[in-house]
């Protein structure tokens, strides 16, 4: 099971949670959760306006094995307006480079947080992964 929590932050509500979202998808081969603004496709989904963020921004899914990755979406930009960085509980933060992959720590938590370059906005997505 992997379960996301996403939280939408500006500066004015820094440290704020409201407005919070939740997801969770079993660990079966092939299941996906999406974050983005496009909401027929996304179960987690920001506002509308906040345009540094893709229709379709980040896509976990889950492999054969019932192990979880994290995929930043290329977009129609050659240049994102945002940066994502991968958070895993006890390590120091690292980025997910645009268009790139990461595997996800199997009974292990973290988050994901993509970050506007012209503005102080961030989505926040945690995760938990059950072993």
């Amino acid at each position: 099971m992997l379960e996301l929590t996403m939280a939408s932050v500006s500066g004015a509500d820094a440290g704020a949670t409201a407005g919070m979202q939740m997801a969770e998808a079993p660990s079966d081969p092939g299941a996906m959760l999406r974050v983005g603004r496009d909401r027929a496709v996304c179960r987690l989904a920001t506002p509308d306006d906040w345009l540094f963020v893709s229709r379709v921004h980040l896509e976990f899914l889950c492999g054969p094995d019932g192990s979880w990755h994290v995929s930043w979406i290329r977009g129609s930009l050659a240049d994102p307006s945002s940066e994502v960085r991968l958070i895993l509980t006890g390590q120091p933060p690292q980025p997910l480079p645009y268009g790139g992959t990461a595997k996800l720590p199997t009974g292990g938590s973290g988050e994901l947080v993509i970050h506007d370059r012209t503005g102080p906005r961030s989505v926040n997505v945690g995760f938990y992964h059950e072993a």
